[in-house]
C-alpha cells in the first residue's frame, strides 16, 4: 500500500489516450483539443495559388491600362494596398485572437472624416486626439468581451452602431484640409505594410506564439471562460485592431480624390474581413498563413483598379461579399487539412481499469491501493452453508482427532 500526500492525483488521460503531462509540452489547454502541431502546408499551396491570381489580374491590368502600373499611378495604386493593409492587418489581428472586430470599419470611416475636417491643423494635433479615442473606444470594447465573455462580433456590432450614430451626423461630402500626400512615402509605406503582414504571418507560425493568440478559441463550450492569459491576449488584440483601423481611414483618406462622403463605414468591415479570409485565416481563430495577407489584398487592391480601368462600377460589398464566401471555403480547407495530424491509436486494453486512488484518508493522506496479484483464482470464496461439511487442512483438532491408519492397520 503507498501513500500520497493530500491533493495530489494522477494525472488523467485525454480522449486521444495521450496523458495529461505529456499534452502540456504541445497543447496550451491539456485537458481539451487535440495534440500535435498544427500543419502549414495547406497555407503554402493556397497562397500559391493566390500568388497566380494576382499574376494573373495583374496581367489583365496592364493590357487593359498599362499606365496603371507606372508613375503616379502605381504609387497611387500602393498607398491604396498600404491603407486597405491597415484595414486587414486589423482585422487579422482580433480575427487570430478569435475576436473579429466588425468596428474597424465604422472606425476607418470616422477617422477619416476627423482627418478632413482637421487636416489642416497639423500632424500632431489631428493624430492624437483620434489615437487617444480609438485607444480608449477599443479598450471599452475589450472590457466588454473579455469581461463579459461575449462574441467579439456581437460586441463590436454593437460598438460599430454607435460610432454610425455619430457618422450619420455628417449628410455632405468633406473636403480633405491639408496638404500631406502619403504617395510621395508610397513605397516605404507599401514595404512597411508587407513587412509587417509578413512577420506577422511568420511569428504567428510558431507553435506558442500561435496559441497563446488564439487562446480565446472556444475548445468545449463557447460560453466558458479561458482564462486570464486568454482575456488579456483577446484585449490587446482588440485596442490593436482599433487603433490600426484609425490609422488606416486616414491613410485612405489622404490618398483619396480631394472629399470623404459619410456613410455607416460597414461595406470597409466586410472588404477588410473578406480579404483576411480570403487569406487563408480561420475564421475559428488562431491558424493562418504567412503570406496570406499580403496576397489578399493586393489581389483584391489590383481587381478594384482592373474594374475602374474597364469603367465597371464595382462597389466594396460585392468585392467583399465575393472574397467572404471564398474565404469562407478556405477556413473548412484550413481546419480540415491544418490541423494535427491524429494521433496513432495506442494498445487497447480490455475489462474494468483499476481506480488510481480511494480518496483522502481522514489523517490526510491518499491510499493509493496495491495493485492485486495476476492470477486465475477468484479473490471471493464461495460462501458455505449448513449441510457443508467444514473442512480445514490445518486445523490442528482434525490432526489429533482423527484415527492414525498404522494404528488400524497394527489391530
Amino acid at each position: 500500500m503507498g501513500y500520497d500526500q493530500s491533493g495530489r492525483t494522477v494525472p488523467p488521460e485525454t480522449s486521444s489516450g495521450v496523458p495529461a503531462a505529456v499534452l502540456e509540452n504541445v497543447f496550451d489547454d491539456p485537458t481539451h483539443g487535440e495534440p500535435g502541431r498544427d500543419r502549414i502546408a495547406v497555407h503554402v499551396v493556397w497562397e500559391f495559388v493566390l500568388l497566380a491570381g494576382l499574376a494573373a489580374v495583374t496581367w489583365l491590368l496592364w493590357r487593359e491600362d498599362s499606365d496603371a502600373l507606372h508613375g503616379g499611378a502605381l504609387k497611387t495604386l500602393l498607398v491604396d494596398v498600404a491603407g486597405l493593409g491597415l484595414l486587414t492587418l486589423a482585422a487579422g489581428l482580433s480575427l487570430r485572437a478569435a475576436a473579429v472586430n466588425l468596428a474597424i470599419g465604422p472606425v476607418a470611416l470616422a477617422a477619416a472624416l476627423h482627418y478632413a475636417e482637421q487636416g489642416d491643423r497639423g500632424a500632431r494635433e489631428v493624430l492624437l486626439p483620434a489615437l487617444a479615442v480609438a485607444a480608449v473606444a477599443g479598450l471599452a470594447l475589450a472590457l466588454a468581451v473579455v469581461v463579459l465573455h461575449v462574441p467579439g462580433w456581437a460586441a463590436s456590432l454593437a460598438g460599430a452602431a454607435g460610432v454610425i450614430v455619430w457618422l450619420e451626423r455628417r449628410t455632405a461630402p468633406v473636403t480633405v484640409q491639408g496638404d500631406y500626400d502619403p504617395r510621395r512615402a508610397a513605397l516605404y509605406l507599401f514595404v512597411g505594410f508587407a513587412a509587417v503582414a509578413v512577420l506577422g504571418g511568420l511569428f504567428g507560425a510558431i507553435k506558442p506564439v500561435r496559441r497563446l493568440i488564439g487562446r480565446f478559441r472556444p475548445v468545449a463550450d463557447p460560453a466558458r471562460r479561458r482564462g486570464a492569459v486568454a482575456a488579456s491576449v483577446t484585449a490587446l488584440a482588440l485596442v490593436g485592431s482599433t487603433v490600426l483601423a484609425m490609422f488606416g481611414g486616414m491613410l485612405i483618406a489622404a490618398n483619396g480624390d480631394g472629399t470623404v462622403a459619410p456613410g455607416t463605414g460597414l461595406d470597409w468591415s466586410v472588404l477588410a474581413v473578406g480579404a483576411v479570409l480570403l487569406g487563408g485565416t480561420s475564421a475559428y481563430g488562431r491558424r493562418g498563413g504567412i503570406f496570406g495577407a499580403l496576397l489578399s489584398v493586393c489581389l483584391v487592391v489590383v481587381f478594384l483598379a482592373w474594374a475602374v480601368a474597364h469603367d465597371w462600377t464595382v462597389s466594396r460589398w460585392a468585392v467583399g461579399g465575393a472574397a467572404l464566401g471564398v474565404g469562407l471555403l478556405v477556413t473548412r480547407l484550413v481546419e480540415t487539412f491544418g490541423r494535427p495530424r491524429p494521433a496513432p491509436p495506442g494498445p487497447r486494453t480490455s475489462g474494468p481499469q483499476r481506480p488510481t486512488g480511494d480518496g483522502t484518508l481522514s489523517s490526510g493522506w491518499a491510499m493509493t491501493p496495491a495493485p492485486e496479484p495476476a492470477d486465475t483464482w477468484p479473490s471471493v470464496l464461495p460462501m458455505r452453508t449448513d449441510t457443508d461439511t467444514p473442512v480445514d487442512a490445518w486445523e490442528a483438532p482434525r490432526w489429533e482427532s482423527e484415527p492414525r491408519r498404522w494404528d488400524a492397520d497394527d489391530r
